[in-house]
């Protein structure tokens, strides 16, 4: 996709682009500012090309203005989402008392795995699955 939107933009050429900027730079804004674990580093380099080859296309101005724009929009996005979140935990304690939870379950799952890798001889206590309960509802 981002071949395609990079050729796309070679193809409509300076004038024609312009109006498209923004649509064209949110997932190449995504791909640069992602931190998820399992990231192709191949992808964040073709998303830095492709940026680089609009910014000599439009400009630097015009490019600067569409960027700033698509930040500022992910920003708000992130926010608006942090405060749902907030709300949320508010007006539906028992959804967060699960999710919480939850959480906890995988963060010790986490430390278990990783005590293992680090000392092969010891294991640790896995949790037993007790699949009635583990479907209970929270009290």
């Amino acid at each position: 996709i981002f071949k395609f939107l990079g050729a796309i933009s070679v193809d409509l050429g300076q004038d024609r682009i312009k109006p498209y900027l923004p649509t064209i730079l949110t997932p190449l804004y995504r791909e640069l500012n992602s931190n998820y674990a399992e990231q192709d580093p191949t992808l964040k380099n073709l998303s830095q090309e492709i940026i680089e080859l609009l910014k000599k296309l439009v400009g630097l101005e015009a490019f600067s203005l569409a960027f700033s724009s698509v930040q500022k929009q992910a920003n708000q996005k992130r926010a608006m989402r942090k405060r749902q979140r907030a709300l949320q935990t508010v007006a539906n304690p028992d959804i967060a008392a699960r999710r919480k939870l939850k959480r906890h379950k995988n963060k010790a799952e986490t430390r278990k795995r990783k005590i293992e890798s680090l000392h092969p001889l010891y294991k640790a206590k896995r949790h037993r699955s007790h699949a009635l309960k583990d479907l209970a509802m929270v009290e």
